[in-house]
């Protein structure tokens, strides 16, 4: 293809299920209206040139149908280009790239999942033998290319809400499907909270720690399943948890649970403005108080939000800092300004698309 084209993808936010979807339990996620966009064409040579001006880099690599080296941790634009390799693309002209986005970068909206699904698509169209790839496809290959190149914790969330857009339903076992809810929503308020968080760490102590508490509990009965056990059954499942580890997943339960009122209403059209922020709050207290990924600072922008009129929210992505975002459809304005005075950055974003060709 010689012609340039232009990819665009969104960021996203986690409604119900945060810190769920690498337990195996479901998510509702949903597309903003952040995006991020790889502009490129085919240019003389054997070499890909990618220049990243909002973060000041360029990235040079050679054409190659073998797989490339990694030079560093997450070298997403390689990996992405090995995955699709995998898939029997074949790569022989060169390839001038421009990538500009405005979506908070390691703050929890996905920038880093949206920027891989972008590079995919994009790379699918200028291959030798292009192809055309759904979007659940495509959040596929970027969970590839960003978790399983790397060995890195993490689940798919990010890349099918990027990728497939709009409020999406995702479940991932005991088979992956999406489903697209059509509810109507207003403006949320997005805020980044300008606190470097350890996406890794968080990650690490959140997932493991209950992962080792299900495994515990599957020694004494194998059949245990948090998709399918109650609150009510937990305190008889194993004596050996520890009253903070029965705590831990009975709030996980209790996630699960606040998740399943929430598709209900949705598939229902029976959802409320005040119904939704209701449930994003009961989320955000859990993940609070129970996983502890929260800050002081992000408390605080929360109280802010609320106290303007904001009819609740949640911190978004994994935590220990980044953004937060609060439900604001008739108020987004004045509920951003009071954030705001907290020294956060704030962002009035809609529900929207998933990744496009804007060509």
């Amino acid at each position: 293809m010689n012609a340039p084209i232009t990819i665009s993808t969104p960021g996203r936010i986690c409604l119900f299920g945060e810190h769920q979807d690498y337990l195996g339990l479901p998510v509702i996620a949903a597309a903003i209206s952040l995006r991020v966009r790889v502009s490129g064409r085919v240019k003389d040579g054997g070499q890909i040139y990618i220049d990243l001006p909002d973060v000041g880099q360029e990235i040079k690599f050679g054409i190659s149908n073998e797989r490339l080296a990694y030079e560093k941790p997450r070298d997403y634009f390689r990996s992405a280009y090995n995955v699709l390799l995998g898939k029997g693309l074949r790569f022989s002209n060169g390839l001038e790239c421009h990538v500009r986005g405005n979506i908070p970068i390691n703050s929890g909206t996905s920038s880093s999942s949206a920027l891989v699904v972008s590079w995919l698509h994009f790379l699918s169209f200028m291959a030798d033998n292009p192809r055309t790839f759904s979007p659940t496809e495509l959040a596929q290959m970027a969970f590839e290319a960003e978790v399983t190149e790397f060995n890195e914790p993490g689940g798919m969330m990010d890349h099918l809400a990027t990728a497939v857009g709009k409020i999406g339903y995702f479940e991932f076992e005991p088979a992956l499907s999406s489903e697209v809810l059509g509810a109507n929503l207003g403006s949320f308020v997005l805020a980044d909270s300008l606190e470097p968080k350890d996406t890794i760490g968080v990650l690490k102590r959140a997932k493991y720690g209950r992962l080792e508490i299900i495994d515990r509990i599957k020694k004494v009965h194998p059949q245990f399943s948090l998709a399918d056990t109650s609150e009510s059954q937990l305190p008889d499942l194993s004596p050996r948890l520890s009253p903070e580890a029965l705590h831990l997943l009975t709030e996980t339960v209790r996630n699960r649970d606040i998740l399943r009122q929430a598709l209900h209403l949705f598939r229902t059209n029976a959802m409320t403005d005040a119904q939704l922020g209701d449930l994003l709050t009961q989320h955000h207290q859990i993940l609070r108080d129970a996983l502890g990924v929260s800050t002081p600072k992000i408390e605080k922008m929360m109280h802010a939000a609320l106290d303007a009129g904001a009819l609740g929210g949640k911190i978004n992505g994994s935590g220990g800092g980044g953004c937060m975002f609060v439900y604001a459809p008739h108020n987004a304005q004045h509920v951003a300004n009071a954030i705001a005075k907290t020294g956060a950055k704030c962002y009035i974003v809609e529900i929207t698309n998933g990744t496009i060709n804007q060509t």
